[in-house]
């Protein structure tokens, strides 16, 4: 005595259908070549800020390391990266009434 409840579903898989999604990743090329200068400026500062190393610790043999690399750090991660990650790519929006 065999009733179609009892039969086996082995093999067999249950089809559904996944649901599509319109959200889209919000940085773009525009960005990501904002935030390549905002890395760009910070290994520069960085970089200056290391040519200050002397064998004397009370000396500095470069002054830039001291004006000019945390003006370039405070530049790079308090202005051009944020920007990089709030930045929006102006869309021009076409009129379609000629007059």
């Amino acid at each position: 005595m065999s009733t179609a409840k009892n039969k086996r579903t082995i093999g067999k898989q249950k089809t559904t259908s996944t649901p599509t999604s319109s959200w889209k990743f919000p940085l773009n090329s525009h960005n990501y070549k904002i935030l390549g200068l905002g890395a760009i400026v910070i290994a520069l500062g960085y970089g200056l800020m290391s040519t200050g190393i002397s064998d004397d610790p009370n000396q500095w043999n470069n002054p830039m390391a001291v004006t000019i690399a945390p003006i370039l750090l405070a530049i790079g991660y308090c202005g051009i990266i944020p920007y990089g990650l709030l930045a929006r790519k102006k869309v021009i929006q076409e009129n379609s009434s000629d007059s």
